[in-house]
């Protein structure tokens, strides 16, 4: 059923102060406590999905987890049920200990090939190894900014094997690195007093700007005016981001905290015309090669992509 008041008071305040308030009322519409009847299939099929958590000291984090198709399935509209023994998950990947701490997940499935996404956010019990969702708010993305890939190999748990992970707070060559060469990454936010979630950025490889060892400069382009990552970064500015070497298995997750800024003139173009980006001040950051070895076809980029910023353009 749709919800009433899809919007908290941080959303809520930045579709008000973009002038976007009229047009957000009407995609809200989309918002429901149920997952739409066509997407049930759409989750059973992914081979991988971003789970959004907070630890109990705040810090969120965008995880990704992969599995055999199935391992994550909707028995009804009102749940999902991740079945652990069928995923593949690193051992140092905080999700898990996040969620038994906090129990709020915002979850994205992502089918890059198809441009398909879908966020379901809601609470987690734990039962072995079964995660099962209670869905408080469910909704389809469009489709802009995703590259398109085709998984080519498949996820195949039995065969995986947990390397040894990198920490640090200051972000060393290798991860400036990747997120320079990087053209998608996937943000975690929550709001203090309702719940956590998940969602995807896309752009041209370099998209993220690396300004130093602790920050990074994200351009907002165009999107659906509902502002849900925005209006939590408003209230509470911790949040999760993570980037994945499709070509080697690196993933890296980064939490730390969110700037908006909401005009920096002269970047019209780069931005899709917003003049908008956010500063995420890192805190910490994990790195660590997936816990199993996957394939992935590049088919191309989004036709959305803003061009990137040259210098001494503005």
């Amino acid at each position: 059923m749709r919800i009433e008041a899809p919007y908290h008071e941080g959303e809520l305040r930045v579709q008000e102060r973009l002038g976007e308030a009229a047009k957000a009322a009407r995609n809200g519409r989309a918002i429901a406590d149920a997952i739409v009847p066509g997407a049930l299939k759409f989750i059973e099929q992914q081979p991988f999905a971003v789970l959004g958590s907070v630890s109990p000291g705040g810090a969120t984090w965008a995880s990704l987890l992969f599995g055999a198709p199935g391992f994550a399935r909707a028995p009804d509209d009102r749940s999902i049920v991740i079945d652990l023994a069928r995923a593949a998950a690193h051992p140092a990947d905080p999700v898990f200990a996040n969620l038994r701490a906090d129990p709020r997940i915002g979850t994205l499935f992502i089918e890059p090939g198809t441009r398909r996404r879908l966020r379901v956010n809601g609470s987690v019990e734990r039962e072995g190894d079964l995660m099962r969702v209670a869905v408080a708010e469910a909704y389809p993305n469009c489709p802009k900014y995703i590259q398109r890939r085709h998984l080519r190999t498949r996820v195949d748990p039995a065969e995986a094997r947990a390397e040894r992970e990198e920490r640090g707070t200051d972000l060393d060559d290798s991860a400036r690195e990747l997120i320079r060469r990087a053209d998608t990454l996937f943000v975690a936010s929550s709001n203090p007093d309702g719940g956590a979630d998940a969602s995807h950025r896309g752009g041209a490889p370099g998209f993220v700007e690396v300004v130093d060892e602790r920050t990074l400069l994200i351009p907002d382009y165009p999107g659906n005016r509902m502002y849900n990552t925005f209006g939590n970064f408003v209230v509470n500015p911790r949040a999760g981001v993570s980037f994945l070497d499709f070509e080697t298995g690196r993933l890296l997750l980064t939490t730390g905290a969110a700037e908006i800024v909401w005009k920096r003139p002269g970047r019209e173009e780069t931005t899709g015309g917003t003049n908008r980006f956010w500063r995420f001040a890192v805190d910490e950051w994990l790195a660590y090669e997936l816990p199993v070895r996957l394939g992935w076809e590049y088919l191309d980029a989004s036709p959305f992509n803003p061009p990137l910023h040259r210098p001494g353009a503005g």
